[in-house]
Formats: C-alpha cells, sequence, structure tokens
C-alpha cells in the first residue's frame, strides 16, 4: 500500500480506486469518440455534403461543432478528475468523491449529448429539443467544480 491509501479504511481506499479508473476511462474513451466525431464531420465538410453545409443546415453544424468540442475538452477534463480524486485520496476524508464524479461524468454526457441531439433536430435557426440537456450539463460541470475547489483547499 501506498502512503496515501493507508489512511483510507480498504473499502474506500477501493471504491476511490475505482472513481479514479472511472473518470481514466471516461477521459480517454470520451477523447476516442470526439476524436471519432471530429474526423467524421471534417468528412461531412470534405466531401461537400449538403446535410451539413448546406446554408438552412447552419444551425445543425453549430451545434455539432460544439459537441464536439465540449465533448473533446469534457474528456480531457476527465484526466484531471481522476488525478485530482487521487491526489485528495487521505488528505481531506470528508470529500464526497461520488458527487463529483456522477457531477463531472453528467456533463460530459448532457453537455455535448445536449448540443448534438439539438442538432438533429434543428429547422431554421431554431435547435432541436436536445438542447434542454445542455443546462444540466452545465450545473453538473460547475457542481462537480465548487466541490473539487473545496476539497481542494480544505486538503493538507
Amino acid at each position: 500500500m501506498t502512503e496515501t491509501t493507508e489512511k483510507l479504511a480498504p473499502d474506500a481506499a477501493a471504491e476511490n480506486g475505482d472513481i479514479v479508473r472511472r473518470h481514466l476511462i471516461a477521459g480517454w474513451g470520451g477523447l476516442v469518440l470526439f476524436i471519432v466525431l471530429g474526423a467524421f464531420l471534417e468528412g461531412l465538410h470534405a466531401f461537400k455534403t449538403p446535410l451539413y453545409l448546406d446554408v438552412e443546415n447552419e444551425t445543425r453544424r453549430f451545434l455539432f461543432r460544439l459537441a464536439h468540442a465540449h465533448g473533446a475538452l469534457l474528456s480531457i477534463l476527465q484526466l484531471g478528475v481522476a488525478g485530482t480524486l487521487a491526489w485528495l485520496r487521505g488528505r481531506d476524508p470528508s470529500v464526497n468523491e461520488r458527487f463529483i464524479s456522477l457531477c463531472f461524468l453528467g456533463a460530459l454526457v448532457l453537455l455535448p449529448g445536449g448540443f448534438f441531439v439539438a442538432g438533429w433536430g434543428a429547422a431554421g435557426g431554431d435547435p432541436g429539443w436536445g438542447i434542454v440537456l445542455v443546462p444540466g450539463g452545465a450545473l453538473c460541470l460547475l457542481g462537480g467544480s465548487v466541490a473539487l475547489l473545496t476539497a481542494s483547499l480544505r486538503a493538507k
């Protein structure tokens, strides 16, 4: 056992390790997914696909690009969450890893997912119904960030 895992009960250390692993998988898996999505969007652009490039589909194109950008950045953020939770291990026993984990995973799903679904339902200049998921994702991101900030400030 390392010095930091000795400070935690065996069950808490195992759970923290599972949460860190979950964020590593979400981060690298999400990054692969959004790299593929970006390449797909570039392919639509390269082949001048009307579904993507026609003027009446400008909102769709904008929302798909937002989904790609938010997804890639939030995937990288998952790696930072994994590192931060590993660093906090044993330093702040009051940190609620489950809450933080659910917040950041929720943001990873809701923000890019909302933009992507909204792009499929875009009509004229209006996004589709999926846009209602985006504020929830933003709240998840804010909640997880505040929780990690306060845990980091409390850590010794």
